[in-house]
């Protein structure tokens, strides 16, 4: 009986950690790069909107390709036009 014990104990804890909660087989996870705004800009990809260049940019591209700081408050004013 001792023997069975042992290898009962392990099968119980084994199980135990299984996750019932998984995705089951009919759940599909998001796509990548499904995360698109009212604009269709990606925002996973590092997309935003810039209403001056009327399409969606990357920030540290344009401030580098614009020549203005890197931040979000020099993006805004810059997409904004302010």
């Amino acid at each position: 009986m001792k023997q069975f014990l042992l290898p009962a104990a392990l099968l119980i804890a084994c199980l135990s950690g299984c996750d019932s909660n998984q995705n089951s087989s009919n759940e599909q996870p998001g796509m990548t790069g499904a995360d698109r705004d009212e604009h269709g800009c990606i925002g996973s990809a590092g997309y935003q909107w810039c209403e001056r260049t009327r399409q969606c940019e990357r920030p540290w591209e344009l401030a580098e390709k614009e020549g203005f700081e890197n931040t979000p408050q020099q993006f805004e004013a810059y997409c904004s036009g302010k």
